[in-house]
């Protein structure tokens, strides 16, 4: 057992009563830790410092099963810190150069997620999951037009669950599309993983050639601009048309609750691992 994944381990890893078989598994995914560069798609890659571990689009499709979540259907690519207090999941949606000129409007956000992620539950309940339910802003959209990046957070309660999780959004536009980011954490470790996450994106990178500031007359433009990032993309652009459930699609892929740190895992997990020596 390497160093990093016996100290994951003993954290836990958790959608609601993640059975212990699963958390087992989830220390055998082709995690590499830092540090190390992880390729993101075709056009970016992010530093991975030490202390933390990267999951490519294979890893983290077994990440989703094992955590109950379903498959966004893209190529996804996972950064977790060591102790697995904050998960991030990066994806590149390539719609094309999203005008950064349009207004927030955070009342109409929440309620139109909120619509949409009930709308989403009756596939989940199709599923056998627990349903989902959007319980509030986290912390309203911000838009930084110097790094051209979005974030907004919104808190997340499971039908069954006795807490809440709080997904992090960051969507960072680049000339031929968006970085989309979410970040999985506790509401108690809110403001510390936020930190600690956005200490990482400046090891983020578009490569040469793919920056926002590299647009050039030409280039596709998105349909839609900041807005419809929160509420789906292309999904919000069909809602507009009158095919709602669209939105519900979208949240159905979106949302992920991975639970952190629960005691009763991690007594279980000390209890296997407690007689195997890590690795360097």
């Amino acid at each position: 057992m390497k160093k990093w994944m016996a100290a994951t381990l003993t954290m836990g890893l958790l959608w609601c009563n993640l059975a212990f078989a699963q958390a087992k598994d989830v220390s055998e995914l082709p995690w590499v830790e830092g540090p190390t560069n992880g390729q993101v798609g075709a056009n970016a890659k992010i530093r991975v410092p030490e202390g933390y571990a990267f999951l490519g689009p294979e890893g983290a499709r077994e990440f989703n099963r094992l955590t109950e979540n379903p498959d966004s259907g893209v190529d996804e690519y996972v950064l977790a810190k060591n102790d697995l207090s904050w998960v991030a999941f990066f994806s590149f949606d390539p719609v094309g150069y999203v005008k950064d000129d349009d207004k927030l409007d955070a009342d109409d956000l929440l309620k139109s997620v909120t619509e949409g992620t009930e709308a989403s539950n009756e596939e989940r309940k199709k599923n056998g999951w627990d349903s989902i339910h959007v319980t509030g802003w986290a912390f309203k959209p911000q838009y930084d037009s110097g790094i051209k990046s979005l974030e907004w957070a919104f808190r997340l309660k499971g039908e069954h669950s006795s807490g809440e999780s709080i997904n992090y959004n960051t969507r960072l536009l680049g000339r031929r599309g968006v970085m989309q980011v979410l970040l999985v954490t506790g509401p108690d470790k809110l403001q510390a993983s936020v930190a600690d996450f956005k200490s990482k994106l400046p090891g983020f990178n578009f490569k040469d050639g793919d920056r926002y500031a590299d647009f050039r007359s030409g280039d596709h433009v998105a349909e839609y601009g900041l807005a419809a990032l929160v509420t789906g993309g292309a999904a919000a652009v069909a809602a507009k048309k009158g095919v709602f459930a669209a939105i519900g699609i979208f949240l159905l892929k979106m949302w992920k609750l991975v639970m952190v740190g629960l005691a009763a895992m991690a007594a279980g997990i000390r209890k296997f691992f407690g007689g195997k020596g890590a690795k360097s």
